[in-house]
């Protein structure tokens, strides 16, 4: 089985900020608690915003990425990233590249960000909630080994990130060979529900991780096999469900 947690051997890796994002790989095994290298998004200015964007809002890519700032952990060259028929097309030339993009414009106390994504078998893609540089984010991904990841990851100092594995399983609604999913990840106090193609698979309780607000965002990755085309068709913000 290909894992979304590669990124837990204490591998070291040494990141370029971009204008995309990405995420880690899924073991069977859960392990320890890894720390990488990798840069924050810097601080976005106004000027990233051309216009007011609702607090509730779905994000097509028909227009331009302004709204997101975006890092890259791993590899040696950045995945290309573009806006292409009315979906954000990610191309990743080498393997383990991790892409990170983070909506920049609001911050949410309770929220439902879903998004519905392709992939070719050789990957994983996912989506984040309560994003904050100082306290951490989740995230919810889904890999082409039929598996799917919750992780917490936290800055511990500046350009050092850990990532901590809640929870790595199966589902039936997931197969191997395939990431063409429409998932979701509802963030209320302190409860995370996961959702595939519309079906709630799994509540897990975060108490202890303590993280109750943040930014949204998504992400993607390559692993070994490459190369890998990732594409968006939306995003979408909404109410918790």
């Amino acid at each position: 089985m290909k894992n979304i947690f590669l990124l837990f051997g204490c591998i070291a890796l040494t990141a370029a900020c971009q204008s995309a994002s990405a995420t880690p790989q899924i073991a069977q095994t859960v392990p320890p608690p890894a720390t990488v290298t990798m840069t924050p998004p810097a601080t976005p200015t106004s000027t990233l915003v051309p216009t007011p964007v609702p607090l509730f809002f779905t994000d097509e890519f028909r227009t331009d990425l302004r709204s997101w700032v975006s890092f890259q952990t791993g590899g040696t060259e950045s995945p290309t990233v573009k806006l292409e028929n009315d979906f954000l097309r990610l191309d990743f030339p080498l393997s383990n590249t991790w892409y990170y993009a983070i909506h920049t414009v609001h911050e949410y106390s309770g929220v439902f960000v879903s998004a519905k994504f392709s992939g070719t078998p050789t990957g994983s893609l996912g989506v984040i909630c309560n994003y904050s540089e100082t306290k951490g984010w989740y995230e919810f991904n889904i890999a082409s080994d039929g598996t799917y990841g919750i992780l917490f990851g936290q800055w511990l100092a500046q350009g050092i990130a850990q990532y901590t594995p809640i929870a790595v399983s199966a589902s039936e609604y997931l197969q191997a060979g395939n990431l063409t999913y429409e998932i979701g990840l509802t963030c209320q106090d302190n409860l995370l529900l996961l959702h595939i193609n519309g079906k709630l698979i799994r509540k897990i309780d975060v108490t202890r991780y303590g993280l109750t607000e943040g930014k949204i965002g998504i992400t993607a990755s390559s692993f070994e096999e490459v190369p890998m085309i990732a594409t968006f068709d939306w995003v979408k913000v909404g109410e918790p469900e």
